[in-house]
């Protein structure tokens, strides 16, 4: 009888990857994957070690299925990800009932680490290179049916001075365009329509590669695949994003009209603290410019509030930078202390009450924004893909193009019509619920 296996994999969709292509590598070595963890004899937890929220999660459930084994529920747990990487002598010390701990670097060994498991010897497998971490290989999609990430590269080169991530992941490696295509293609072949681009940073992509291969290169290439309706991309820094990228949004209509941008702060000083480019006028004069040469696009950002020093009339400007640039979609973290930075070194560090504050004042102010934006699609037919039925609601649900998956907001609709998850259809937008649109599906498959 085979082994069954579950996946609980925390953090960003670059992490859902990993734990993707962990998922194909377990199966292909003959175990059964369940999307049912806890009845499971077998649980994988891929950490995420971002910022304390993330790495507090990513115990809670490790020390939830250490439980379930001391009950003899499950017969071996599994840590993997960013906090087995960053923390991996604390895990192995503070929870001796993990049977593996694996350092990404590792992770095409994982099989073989929870046979060893089975056998009654623990893993603890950090000897290879963080440059080791497989980025090809069959996956085993988690996503509704639909939709998929495609990591384009791994690791980062930013050196952002509140940012873990280059100790944790290590070097920006792109991965070869020709391995990305191939990729894509599977995903059509199975039914994906929307691919959603992502990397630590998606602009950087081919800067380490010998062909001088683009963001906008790889971008054209894919918009050529048949089966693909939308084409999103995420994480792209400022500095570096071209006219030519700017031309291939325009030019192709694959490619949803939908930039995220995190751009952390507005400041000069503040940024210059954070190792990143550019001031305010900077900033909104390229918001200007992709708006000007991408009509209609869809500006997603990031921000951080109550970075170290940051003085009150450096929050104000932020607070004036959102309110005149008018982001169509914005998030506002307080502030993470990271040890290992070298802004968790710095002086000044704001008290955690105030930085929660200001996080909470940005994403007040951005609600009335959002309610602006939101306002203006009643009366129009926005298309839709479905994602699901709401039985309390009573409607369907799903994202238009200006909503990225498990980030933004949702769409509920009514339908005279039986609708099926992954149908594009026309929603006539009726009325605003906080940050979603409701309405009544009028046009179908479209």
């Amino acid at each position: 009888m085979a082994i069954k296996v579950g996946m609980v994999s925390l953090g960003c969709p670059k992490n859902q990857v990993d734990a993707e292509i962990l998922m194909g590598l377990l199966r292909q070595d003959g175990f059964e994957l369940t999307p049912d963890a806890g009845l499971a004899d077998v649980v994988v937890v891929n950490t995420c070690g971002f910022i304390e929220s993330a790495k507090q999660e990513s115990i809670e459930n490790i020390l939830e299925f250490c439980q379930l084994k001391k009950e003899g529920r499950i017969k071996c747990v599994v840590a993997t990800g960013c906090l087995a990487e960053r923390y991996r002598e604390e895990l192995v010390k503070e929870i001796p009932e993990l049977d593996v701990v694996l350092g990404i670097g590792s992770n095409e060994q994982i099989a073989a680490a929870v046979r060893t498991a089975l056998d009654g010897k623990k893993s603890v497998l950090f000897d290879a290179k963080k440059e080791d971490l497989p980025l090809n290989g069959g996956r085993v999609l988690s996503t509704l049916p639909f939709y998929a990430y495609l990591k384009i590269a791994e690791g980062c080169d930013n050196r952002c001075s509140y940012c873990a991530i280059p100790m944790i992941r290590g070097r920006f490696r792109s991965r070869e365009m020709a391995d990305i295509l191939e990729e894509a293609r599977w995903l059509s072949e199975n039914g994906v329509t929307e691919v959603v681009v992502v990397a630590q940073d998606t602009t950087r992509y081919g800067e380490d590669l010998p062909g001088g291969e683009t963001l906008a290169a790889l971008l054209t290439e894919l918009c050529k695949i048949d089966g693909f309706r939308w084409i999103r991309v995420l994480y792209c820094y400022p500095e570096r994003i071209t006219d030519e990228l700017l031309e291939v949004f325009a030019r192709e209509e694959k490619l949803v009209k939908y930039l995220d941008i995190p751009l952390q702060h507005a400041n000069g000083r503040v940024l210059r603290a954070m190792n990143r480019h550019g001031d305010r006028q900077e900033l909104t004069a390229l918001m200007k410019k992709i708006r000007d040469k991408v009509p209609g696009i869809v500006l997603r950002t990031t921000l951080i509030a109550g970075f170290p020093g940051e003085t009150p009339e450096e929050f104000e400007e932020l607070c004036e930078f959102v309110n005149d640039i008018r982001f169509e979609r914005l998030g506002c973290f307080a502030y993470s202390q990271e040890e290992g930075t070298p802004a968790g070194q710095m002086k000044d560090q704001i008290e955690e009450e105030e930085k929660i504050r200001r996080a909470e004042l940005i994403m007040e102010q951005q609600m009335f924004i959002m309610n602006d934006y939101n306002e203006a699609q009643v009366g129009n037919v926005l298309t839709a893909v479905v994602e699901g039925y709401d039985r309390y609601a009573q409607a369907f649900f799903g994202r238009t193009a200006m909503d990225a998956p498990d980030i933004d907001g949702k769409i509920f609709f009514t339908s005279p019509k039986p609708l099926s998850i992954g149908q594009y259809v026309g929603v006539r937008v009726d009325e605003v619920l906080d940050y979603d649109l409701m309405g009544e599906a009028v046009e179908f498959d479209r």
